[in-house]
């Protein structure tokens, strides 16, 4: 009884005490704000791993996650080649995790995935130099950009996303199959979900160009590619993942700003405490290049350091078999290749 009125006192007394209310209100958004960016932020690599002797590519690694990957191998050891477009900012971003990390075996090499001859090049550039490829991380991409076409003719987000990867996976599989067991990472998008393959028509020669509907393509295709990868080099101990990363305030929506600067200007806020920071946006891929024991999940689609359910259209066999073929013809590969 005492205790009850006790407690009714209390509560009374908070009631009437303003300073009290707000006190209490106060902590109470704190600790919802705490758990509402915990959830964001999703899983954690926690694998402790090393990585020493061993080479990790990763595309795109000069800005954020992909430096943020960058910095987590070398920090596990492992040798980081930075395959970037923009050389200057690739070097700048090197020495800052060299310095950051204390391993100098950080290197940049020019790649740019537009360019189906710079693909080529860099391929031979690394294979002449290089004597194994532990890890291949498909990050670099473009989000949302205006329509245009590559050098080769090609619309710029299929090529860069998907066209571009295709390629430099394809023509590195000799090295990664001799480095076995070895891991090709590609990172995707939800945005797969609700995509679609438009076989008949891939560079919107035809149809009224959709900035989204592009992306959504591009990002389907690493999803097949990946699969598609995963039967493909089932008996030789190279397993490919497919990942989201989440939703990074990171560069990659550079395009969406530029063309709806009011309507991005109203969201930083928002965008603050509702998106991830690149550290936490490159957990998953993180997770998919060094965490034991993930052979057996080779060809899934992997979000928040889990392994997921993709679309159904990400499922189809016989499209990413489709694509596989359609995606050789676009880039000219050949046998000897």
């Amino acid at each position: 009884m005492n205790l009850d009125i006790s407690a009714a006192h209390v509560w009374e007394e908070l009631k009437s005490n303003h300073l009290a209310k707000y006190g209490a209100l106060t902590v109470a958004t704190a600790i919802s704000f705490i758990l509402l960016k915990k959830w964001i932020a999703g899983g954690g690599c926690y694998s402790s791993v090393r990585l020493d002797g061993r080479t990790v590519i990763i595309t795109g690694a000069n800005t954020g996650i992909g430096k943020e990957t960058a910095c987590d191998m070398a920090k596990r050891g492992a040798r980081v080649v930075m395959a970037c477009r923009d050389f200057i900012k690739a070097e700048k971003a090197a020495a800052e995790i060299q310095r950051s990390t204390g391993n100098v075996n950080v290197v940049v090499r020019q790649l740019d995935l537009a360019s189906l001859i710079s693909v080529r090049k860099f391929v031979h550039e690394f294979i002449t130099t290089e004597d194994r490829l532990d890890i291949l991380i498909n990050n670099a991409g473009v989000m949302m950009c205006p329509h245009s076409l590559t050098e080769d003719g090609f619309e710029t987000q299929f090529a860069v996303n998907h066209l571009g990867h295709f390629l430099l996976t394809v023509l590195l599989l000799d090295v990664l199959k001799r480095s076995a067991p070895s891991r090709v990472i590609n990172v995707s998008s939800i945005a797969h979900k609700g995509g679609k393959i438009h076989f008949d028509d891939l560079n919107f020669n035809q149809k009224p160009y959709n900035a989204l509907v592009s992306y959504r393509q591009s990002k389907l295709a690493n999803v097949l590619f990946t699969q598609e990868l995963s039967r493909r080099t089932k008996s030789c101990r190279v397993t490919a993942y497919a990942l989201h990363p989440g939703v990074i305030r990171t560069e990659l929506g550079r395009y969406v700003k530029s063309r709806h600067p009011l309507f991005s200007a109203l969201l930083f806020f928002p965008s603050v405490i509702l998106m991830k920071t690149p550290k936490e946006g490159a957990q998953t891929s993180i997770y998919c290049a060094v965490t034991e024991g993930l052979e057996k999940y080779s060809g899934g689609y992997f979000s928040d350091c889990q392994l997921k359910e993709p679309s159904p259209e990400a499922k189809d066999d016989v499209t990413a078999m489709r694509l596989w073929d359609v995606s050789s013809e676009m880039v000219g590969l050949k046998e000897e290749d």
